[in-house]
């Protein structure tokens, strides 16, 4: 494990972009797909899981910035890119990116921008019943396996694009998340879910972040889980939840503030193939880093981990405008988030780039 002070974390990230080479025009746009649970995670039933994707585009593709909320208060800037932009000529490797409980594709903009203008291809979805963009639900909530089923249904779907086809490399596959998203990274590069584990973990440890009230959705906490579990509708959905979620051709994973973690069987991760990566702030209390992160680095052969002191859960979302530090709960407990974005971004390319 090692601990990172904030203030170098910017300073070497700043030599590393001026080093860097020149930075391409990213371009953004839009699919949908279908899973088999999405109509029962979404709240008005469709079937449909939304896809965002980022890549490189074609030099003089002209960006607008990307926000969150409204047009003259906006909450979260989250990067800028071209929208429908002409891809750059050749392949590319990919990143599967998957949102925190609550948040959205657009949320992430700021990591999945980055690693487009690094050179990656980067698909992102909103997962069903669990995004800023609807209600959030039971299901979306509790079904968090889903969220892997629902990477690997964008990225059937954008290799069977005739304009994003040819643009990637199917043999260099990565997958990144944040918290929930995390979760399901890790998921879908091999590890095993085990529902009753996380149950028997919130039983004995109800105040701990991930099993306490969450601001996105209050009303749904882990605490619940006993009584789930013991719901007969549920028992199928408990049965499908134990098998393999993983994403074929996954290389490499890397998580921030990864949640949920005792929700994975602690046996498959000694068992994962993949190099891990993972970043946690020291004052993250909604997912701290003794029951989530530490767990996966000390189980997972070969996983490295930085801890980056004094940074939050939030401080991992889209950076937090005027009007969003006024409005937006989660922006008042994000204190670093150029240090958390800096960290993220930098070792999230250490361990994509030998893909």
């Amino acid at each position: 494990m090692k601990h990172v002070s904030i203030r170098r974390i910017v300073i070497v990230f700043a030599l590393l972009a001026l080093a860097g080479p020149a930075l391409a025009a990213v371009g953004e746009t839009h699919r949908s797909t279908t899973t088999p649970t999405a109509a029962l995670r979404n709240a008005d039933g469709s079937p449909g899981v939304a896809i965002t994707v980022w890549y490189p585009a074609k030099d003089g593709a002209k960006e607008a910035p990307l926000v969150i909320g409204p047009d003259d208060a906006p909450l979260f800037a989250t990067g800028s890119v071209a929208a429908d932009a002409p891809p750059a000529a050749g392949r590319y490797p990919v990143v599967l990116l998957s949102h925190g409980f609550g948040g959205t594709a657009r949320m992430m903009a700021w990591f999945g921008t980055a690693l487009a203008r690094a050179g990656f291809v980067v698909v992102a979805v909103d997962h069903p019943g669990s995004n800023g963009r609807g209600p959030i639900t039971g299901n979306g909530a509790a079904w968090w396996w889903e969220r892997s089923e629902d990477l690997k249904a964008a990225w059937a779907t954008v290799q069977a694009d005739p304009d994003l086809s040819p643009h990637v490399d199917a043999k260099r596959l990565g997958v990144a998340g944040f918290s929930a998203g995390g979760f399901a990274a890790l998921v879908a590069g091999g590890a095993r879910v085990d529902v009753r584990h996380f149950a028997d973990f919130c039983q004995k440890h109800p105040d701990d972040g991930v099993c306490a009230p969450q601001l996105e959705a209050p009303e749904l906490t882990g605490r619940d889980m006993g009584t789930w579990l013991k719901d007969p509708a549920m028992q199928p959905r408990i049965k499908d939840a134990a098998r393999d979620h993983s994403v074929p051709g996954v290389r490499a994973v890397f998580v921030m503030a990864p949640a949920i973690v005792q929700a994975l069987a602690p046996e498959s991760l000694p068992r994962m193939k993949v190099p891990v990566s993972i970043v946690v702030g020291t004052a993250d209390t909604v997912a701290p880093a003794a029951t989530n992160a530490d767990v996966v680095a000390k189980l997972v052969p070969g996983a490295k981990e930085q801890r980056l002191a004094d940074v939050t859960h939030y401080d991992f979302l889209g950076e937090c405008l005027p009007a969003g530090k006024k409005v937006v709960p989660q922006c008042a407990k994000a204190t670093h988030q150029e240090a958390a974005h800096a960290a993220a971004i930098a070792a999230a390319l250490k361990i994509f780039q030998p893909l």
